[in-house]
């Protein structure tokens, strides 16, 4: 254990001077006596090279020794190498057990991908259930992305019984944590009453903050609206703004002539000065975007 702190303190210059290689010698003395987070944090120094020589190999031997001790996110870690061929031999079969080690640890990242892995049958058989199961654990631990595959099988009905109601209250935990796609369908939900209440205000708010992360349909349908004056004030401005924005975050798609139709339609409309006045406004607004992504 003394070894073990003490590698932690040169891994993080904690009240010493941050030294990564004896940090890593100390964790190896610890690991070889069977320390399990010392053998976890020696397998993240060797796969990422840091204060050591890069060895995946090593790194797969040290995380499989603390993941048979039972450390989640040894398990976790493990099963990512595996799954994504990072270094070795890639197995999916090898991926999904460690994931589901993890998973039923109650670690949010694996329920997730074990979620994804019984979804689309990736190295363990299809079984949409078990998919659905485990998304719930890792949605109801505020998984993002578990919330959007939840709301999306429960949209379509994707293995499962379709209920819309669900839909909507994982489409809503996800766009409120910020995700675009989250806030798009949801929009599109309340755009065309799907499963809900059509309800324009709702929907534009939804849309405009979907668009305003890069999102391009989102972007697209923000520059409609504006310039037909659905569900806003007709502006062509904005419009010209929320243009931009979608040829800047996508080049080209299946609604690139309907990007393009709209940009002659408001180049004739709009004097050469408030194109100005839109483009400084868009070039803004992407600017802001880029320092608050979190990429």
């Amino acid at each position: 254990m003394a070894q073990f702190n003490l590698g932690v303190m040169y891994n993080q210059g904690d009240g010493i001077e941050q030294n990564k290689a004896e940090a890593a010698k100390l964790y190896k003395k610890a690991a070889e006596q069977g320390h399990a987070m010392a053998q976890f944090n020696l397998g993240v120094m060797y796969s990422q090279g840091d204060g050591i020589e890069q060895n995946k190999a090593e790194a797969t031997k040290w995380y499989k020794k603390a993941a048979e001790q039972g450390l989640a996110r040894a398990q976790f870690n493990l099963a990512i190498m595996y799954d994504e061929d990072d270094g070795i031999e890639q197995n999916k079969a090898e991926a999904a057990k460690w994931y589901k080690k993890a998973a039923e640890q109650g670690l949010a990242r694996a329920q997730f991908n074990l979620g994804v892995m019984y979804s689309q049958g990736d190295g363990i058989e299809q079984n949409k259930i078990e998919a659905e199961k485990w998304y719930i654990k890792a949605a109801e631990q505020g998984h993002i992305k578990a919330q959007f595959n939840l709301a999306v099988m429960y949209s379509i009905g994707d293995g499962i019984e379709q209920d819309k109601a669900e839909a909507e209250k994982w489409y809503i935990k996800a766009a409120e944590q910020g995700n675009a796609k989250a806030q798009f369908n949801l929009a599109v939900m309340y755009d065309k009453g799907d499963g809900v209440n059509p309800d324009q205000r709702t929907a534009v708010s939804w849309y405009q903050k979907a668009a305003e992360q890069r999102h391009a349909p989102a972007a697209l349908e923000m520059a409609s609206r504006y310039f037909n004056g659905k569900g806003v004030p007709e502006n062509y401005i904005k419009a010209y703004v929320f243009l931009l924005l979608y040829k800047a975050s996508k080049s080209e798609d299946k609604n690139a002539s309907l990007a393009q139709n709209l940009q002659q339609s408001l180049a004739n409309l709009l004097p050469p000065e408030q194109i100005a006045a839109a483009q400084r406004e868009a070039t803004a607004l992407w600017n802001k975007i880029d320092n608050t992504r979190d990429d």
